[in-house]
């Protein structure tokens, strides 16, 4: 089964009542069969099927479930929620990725960069300020029509050399890009054909995925 059970989003509820290590070497068991052996199956899975839907070869990867805590005045020592991406296993100058989370009460799907580096943000905002980006910016028009959400801009200016009022000023100030899906609850993420579920689902963000794939 590539799927989850419906004790994985159980114990994400639990978790996120119960956020402490003492509670969770108590349910590590629990954390073990209901969620980190079946993340492994299905990143596999969910792998293959956007391999599959693209033609190109993609990479998982499961985020932890302990958060590092160093630097942050959260002290919760774990992460409510099971996150994953899908990177291309290819060289790219700016590789999109493909994001899953499970979450306590729903499962959010993605696609996007989350920064560009610097080599590449000034080749991103010139394609933005080009023909291109008439492209994306009718892409992400329809899809947030159709219920999707993007990361806002970064920046409170423009950057130089464009104008102020470029028409496209709002993807001009922001340092990536990302697109996400949001279905309530963790069915679709549960049981046999999950996997597959997901990539249709993901499938809608395609516009945006092929047009970061594009060489930069």
């Amino acid at each position: 089964m590539s799927g989850f059970s419906r004790q994985a989003a159980e114990f994400l509820k639990a978790l996120e009542a119960n956020n402490t290590r003492d509670w969770f070497e108590a349910n590590k068991s629990t954390y073990e069969t209901a969620l980190k052996r079946p993340a492994a199956v299905f990143a596999q899975a969910l792998s293959a099927e956007l391999a599959g839907l693209t033609g190109l070869p993609h990479r998982p990867k499961i985020y932890r479930i302990y958060r590092d805590v160093r630097f942050s005045k959260d002290k919760t020592p774990y992460n409510a929620h099971l996150h994953m991406s899908f990177g291309l296993d290819m060289p790219h100058r700016a590789p999109p990725a493909w994001m899953f989370g499970l979450e306590p009460d729903r499962v959010v799907l993605g696609v996007g960069v989350f920064a560009f580096d610097g080599e590449a943000l000034d080749p991103w905002r010139a394609r933005i300020a080009g023909p291109d980006g008439a492209v994306l910016a009718d892409a992400l028009s329809r899809l947030e029509r159709d219920g999707a959400r993007a990361n806002t801009p970064e920046l409170k200016r423009v950057p130089g050399p464009y104008p102020s009022d470029h028409r496209r000023e709002a993807l001009l100030r922001c340092k990536g890009l990302t697109v996400f899906l949001d279905h309530s609850g963790a069915a679709l993420a549960e049981g046999e054909g999950a996997a597959r579920r997901c990539a249709q689902e993901l499938n809608r963000l395609r516009s945006v995925f092929d047009w970061l794939v594009k060489p930069i």
